[in-house]
């Protein structure tokens, strides 16, 4: 790992935070529902392939692509109630391993960037604690027009908090938001530590801009300490 040296006060950098898979490690919980209640729906077909690279979407473009891709429908009413199962669930994961302590040792401004709805950010922030890091500066899908893989939610939070893309950090675990963050014009850390990971994450978060892939949160604050003093991370194989 090279390192670029691009220098900048510490006062003008921001590090954004994903929520589900990233603060809260809620993904492997929304997948087992979501794959559970589709295959209750759609017996005989293997779900898991299909909804596993979709996560980080909106549980509605991952049930719209998951019918699409296996020639089957699903009306309002069955996606109302999947979505709901999944938040349930998802309210009550326990945060990511090491994340608080890791958060308590990077002493830069903070913000949390969801592809869910507030009131659920809210809540689960809350009832973690997490909430103590990131105070009010919390952007959700509710909040802008288009949600991730669009950049939409990112820049939400540089245009509110005054910092400049090319100086915010961005933690992701998912394709998808990672996409957003490189279409906003941030550099991105991909998260493969939590309880949905898998073996070909690591490709996937690279192709999709992710300068660095780390499994464990207790090298957070070394990376963000890295990127404070070069400002880029340039991966050569």
């Amino acid at each position: 790992m090279n390192l670029t040296s691009n220098q900048t006060s510490v006062d003008d950098r921001l590090m954004i935070c994903d929520c589900d898979g990233v603060l809260i490690d809620s993904e492997a919980v929304a997948a087992r529902v979501l794959v559970d209640d589709l295959a209750a729906l759609w017996p005989g077909l293997d779900i898991e392939p299909v909804v596993m690279p979709l996560l980080g979407l909106r549980i509605e473009a991952v049930l719209a692509s998951a019918a699409d891709t296996l020639g089957r429908t699903l009306d309002a009413a069955q996606i109302g109630a999947i979505r709901r199962a999944v938040e349930v669930a998802a309210v009550e994961a326990p945060p990511v391993q090491g994340i608080a302590h890791a958060l308590s040792a990077i002493a830069i401004r903070k913000a949390c960037a969801s592809n869910s709805f507030s009131p659920y950010v809210d809540t689960v922030l809350n009832r973690t604690g997490l909430v103590r890091f990131f105070g009010e500066r919390r952007f959700c899908a509710d909040m802008v027009e288009n949600p991730k893989p669009a950049p939409d939610v990112y820049l939400a939070a540089s245009r509110t908090l005054r910092v400049a893309p090319a100086h915010c950090l961005v933690v992701e675990d998912s394709v998808t938001g990672v996409t957003a963050a490189r279409a906003a014009g941030m550099a991105v850390l991909g998260f493969i530590g939590g309880g949905h990971a898998t073996e070909g994450q690591i490709d996937a978060l690279r192709r999709a801009g992710a300068s660095v892939v780390f499994d464990d949160m207790t090298k957070l604050p070394g990376l963000v300490e890295q990127w404070l003093q070069h400002a880029t991370f340039e991966i050569r194989e």
